[in-house]
């Protein structure tokens, strides 16, 4: 089993290096226990600022992909990926140590098409730490799962047709929707591994204001709105620290 990691990323040089840093160490407990291989791509998507040369120094390869859209990168990080197995992660995520094996194990069972690793946020305000405590248990409660980190079997994520690159956001929880829908037609399913989780950055829930949040992470807006780009100019039109 090779893994393939897809890393989209936008004016990330100040996050993608503790990112990277995280999976070396992942990679080498892969390498240890199980001696699977591990390629790294990230996918520079029109950056302005060093992100590329924060992961070749790192180690990886670099894909430019010119046109601004989160599910079009990681599509064109899968199309350069080589491995059986694709890995899609932020890159503002520190993974643990057993991240790559857990995947690994879960891959292992030629059931299992794909699926995601429980994320675990730490917001500063507690207003928000709240709130993200909500998400989580409609994530539990919906069975959903989210893109912080996601992976797929190839030839399952080439038959569902990848991201879909007409929405703006939530391509992620649509991804393993349909592998699930998949899954369910083939006798398989999908897998989400509760433990350990990947901690991602707060940086937006730490500088926004909360009723900011609440629109732009609620349900019902991201359902109408996901294939529209102007409500969403501001979550990925510039970087944020």
């Amino acid at each position: 089993m090779t893994l393939s990691i897809v890393i989209p990323a936008f004016n990330e040089e100040a996050y993608l290096g503790p990112t990277l840093d995280s999976l070396r160490v992942a990679a080498a407990v892969l390498e240890a226990r199980a001696g699977a291989a591990v390629e790294t791509i990230v996918v520079d998507n029109n950056s302005r600022d060093r992100t590329a040369s924060v992961a070749r120094r790192r180690g990886a390869t670099v894909v430019h992909e010119p046109v601004q859209l989160i599910a079009r990168a990681r599509n064109a990080g899968a199309r350069r990926a080589s491995g059986n197995v694709l890995v899609f992660l932020d890159a503002d995520v520190i993974v643990p140590p057993e991240f790559l094996i857990r995947i690994h194990e879960a891959m292992s069972d030629p059931a299992c098409v794909g699926g995601g690793v429980e994320t675990a946020w730490r917001a500063e305000r507690f207003s928000v730490r709240l709130h993200l405590w909500a998400w989580w248990l409609l994530v539990r409660l919906t069975g959903m799962v989210t893109g912080a980190a996601q992976f797929a079997r190839r030839e399952a994520f080439d038959q569902v047709g990848g991201y879909d690159e007409r929405a703006w956001i939530g391509e992620d929880v649509d991804l393993v929707w349909r592998l699930g829908k998949l899954g369910r037609r083939t006798g398989r399913r999908i897998r989400r591994i509760r433990e350990p989780p990947v901690r991602p950055s707060t940086r937006r829930f730490d500088k926004w204001p909360l009723w900011k949040i609440l629109i732009w992470t609620n349900p019902l807006f991201l359902a109408v709105f996901r294939r529209w780009k102007t409500p969403w100019s501001g979550w990925y039109s510039r970087a944020v620290r």
